[in-house]
């Protein structure tokens, strides 16, 4: 898969190797993210690989969108048998991910990325057209996680190669 060379890796890497060395994201590990088999933080570096791609294939700003993309997630809280409903989950938990990730310096539009990233469901409409993209992304990577298709179309020997540049 062309998606997949070196270039568009290295490129990737310079967006946000200093996030996926972070203490912080680096915690993401921990938590399971739509199945058992996937981690929040492979979940984060999937989202932003596939929304640096589409950003960058459409000449729009896939720094923001990879930078967002990897701090979508960034919160330490595990769902499975919280006392929280599901969509009351989903509604909150993008504030929380924001406020861990403002530690990043984040821009305008990272910030918008992050927040509204679970649009339909969180109701405020992203302001930019990365926003979108990365709330497509992760819709996408909940289907390719839930469906595993990460396994079998080898997304995951391939994020690793892209973690492992850092």
């Amino acid at each position: 898969m062309h998606h997949w060379k070196e270039a568009n890796r290295v490129e990737f890497l310079e967006c946000v190797g200093p996030i996926l060395n972070d203490p912080q994201v680096q915690r993401l590990t921990e938590f399971h993210q739509h199945t058992e088999a996937t981690t929040r933080y492979d979940h984060c570096v999937l989202v932003a690989y596939m929304s640096f791609l589409m950003c960058r294939r459409f000449g729009w700003d896939y720094q923001a969108a990879a930078r967002g993309g990897m701090l979508h997630d960034l919160y330490h809280e595990c769902w499975p048998g919280s006392e929280d409903g599901a969509l009351s989950r989903w509604r909150t938990h993008p504030a929380a991910a924001l406020e861990n990730a403002r530690c990043f310096g984040l821009s305008v539009r990272e910030e918008d990325i992050i927040v509204k990233h679970m649009w339909p469901v969180t109701l405020a409409m992203p302001r930019y057209k990365e926003s979108y993209i990365v709330s497509l992304a992760d819709k996408v990577a909940a289907v390719m996680e839930k469906t595993r298709l990460v396994r079998a179309l080898g997304v995951r020997r391939n994020l690793e190669l892209v973690a492992a540049g850092i």
